[in-house]
């Protein structure tokens, strides 16, 4: 079996098993009868998602703006921290500490001090999708540039490279695996953040839209919501795999042997 025709059976498998899954939720659902307003089929959500598309269209671009602003500024901010703090003993005892408390804040108790700052609307969602994102980018650059070889670190100084050159030529090349992984990460907690705000403090975007239509009990609505955001959530990431592959493909694992 080649490469390409092991890739595309399992490709294949999982497509597979994923409308398996949508099959079995509306089967489920037709069986057991159950009711619209606990859970809506498949068919059902996708048919709401259809005929109010148009409604939705100016809200899936709001929360993909916000989102996409607080993510940019997240990552900004988790590779600049993430560089000192790798790079510097005294700012990881001193500023690690600080982003471990500050993360494990639940970000729904942030967001109303962001309104009480900056008022609702757009300012609090970018803010709180900043906030939950930024924290994997640092804890993975921080790991990438503290795991560099001292071995190596001596021979460059011996050959007269500053630290400069090491941290630009050898560190941050090496981070770039855990780099992108963080990034896949970091885009999906950066949506949540996004939706968290929209639902709190805003009048747009699907986060609003999602808790206006369970005030009004239309819960295929709700889901059409969820279906949105894992759409979004799923591109994003394929993305950024895509992206992580001609950047990072001397790091990726191949699969010969498997495929053999």
């Amino acid at each position: 079996m080649t490469m390409s025709e092991f890739n595309i059976r399992q490709k294949a498998w999982s497509a597979g098993l994923i409308v398996l899954f949508f099959v079995g939720w509306e089967l489920f659902c037709l069986v057991t009868g159950m009711s619209d307003l606990i859970l809506p089929r498949p068919s059902q959500v996708l048919a709401t998602l259809f005929a109010k598309f148009w409604i939705l269209w100016p809200h899936i671009l709001q929360t993909l703006a916000t989102t996409m602003l607080g993510f940019v500024l997240g990552v900004a901010l988790g590779v600049v921290l993430g560089a000192i703090i790798g790079v510097s003993k005294v700012a990881y005892d001193t500023a690690y500490p600080l982003l471990v408390g500050f993360s494990s804040i639940p970000k729904v108790a942030v967001v109303p001090i962001f309104v009480l700052w900056f008022g609702s609307g757009t300012v609090p969602a970018v803010l709180t999708a900043l906030s939950i994102c930024f924290f994997p980018i640092v804890v993975n650059i921080a790991t990438g540039l503290a795991t560099t070889e001292p071995e190596l670190e001596d021979v460059l100084k011996a050959l007269g490279a500053s630290k400069f050159d090491i941290l630009w030529n050898v560190g941050l090349p090496r981070t770039m695996p855990f780099f992108f992984a963080s990034l896949k990460v970091a885009v999906s907690y950066a949506f949540v953040g996004a939706v968290l705000s929209e639902t709190v403090a805003s009048n747009r975007g699907i986060g609003n839209v999602m808790m206006t239509a369970s005030s009004n009990f239309d819960v295929p609505l709700v889901f059409a919501g969820l279906f949105v955001l894992a759409f979004l959530g799923v591109v994003l990431y394929v993305v950024f795999s895509l992206i992580e592959g001609q950047v990072t493909g001397w790091a990726t694992r191949k699969n010969d042997l498997v495929a053999t």
